[in-house]
């Protein structure tokens, strides 16, 4: 038979925001335990006193089940330099037997400077590709047998790099996203790497994810 205390894990650990805040211990316990009384009790099938949930929450907040979130931060604190490119277009391609051969000749015409911004990623049924808008004549031209699901332009880029731990520590980008959801942060794209990660933002809310990113290097 579960005890409180299981019961309690089991309810935090399917509300990832909920276990975030609890850990940074910005949660009344005690209404937070009030809240989650009757799920509680439909886990254990019998009525349970509001102080024995939030001994059981007190003790969860300090569990090594949060831990990570200090590792994670440790982590985010030697986050590199951040780069913002502006102007750029995402184009969201169906993929097909003759997307690669033209992608290719996208590539042999594309120039070297390093003012240009290319990336592409490739899915099962889906290829985006991400270009600076000067060269959307020719993404376009290059492409223009290729069906375009979709086209989203003035678009921004924030880049930053992340220690080379990051790839052994789980939650490390979930606990961006986190941030910048709770800040009403739309990301139209992700692009990543092992130790680089790209977000894709509207030109209007670039400065304030910019900002919240920022402010992970001295949580």
């Amino acid at each position: 038979m579960k005890t409180i205390s299981q019961a309690v894990t089991e309810y935090i650990k399917t509300k990832p925001f909920l276990s975030s805040a609890l850990s940074d211990g910005i949660i009344n316990l005690t209404s937070l335990s009030r809240q989650i009384k009757p799920e509680i009790e439909d886990i254990l099938r019998k009525e349970v006193n509001h102080g024995a949930i939030v001994m059981a929450l007190n003790r969860l907040s300090i569990n090594l089940e949060f831990q990570h979130t200090h590792r994670i931060i440790k982590v985010l604190k030697k986050i590199g330099d951040i780069t913002v490119r502006s102007n750029l277009v995402d184009y969201n391609f169906k993929v097909s037997d003759s997307l690669l051969v033209n992608q290719s000749s996208l590539l042999k015409n594309l120039d070297a400077s390093k003012n240009n911004f290319y990336t592409s990623s490739r899915g099962v049924d889906e290829c985006n590709i991400v270009v600076s808008s000067n060269l959307s004549a020719l993404v376009e031209e290059k492409l223009s047998e290729e069906y375009c699901y979709s086209k989203t332009e003035n678009l921004c880029s924030i880049s930053f790099k992340l220690p080379e731990e990051n790839v052994s520590i789980p939650g490390i980008y979930y606990f961006v996203f986190q941030k910048l959801s709770w800040d009403g942060i739309n990301v139209s794209q992700i692009i990543s790497t092992s130790n680089e990660f790209t977000i894709l933002v509207n030109e209007e809310e670039v400065d304030k994810a910019f900002s919240i990113i920022n402010r992970l290097k001295s949580i």
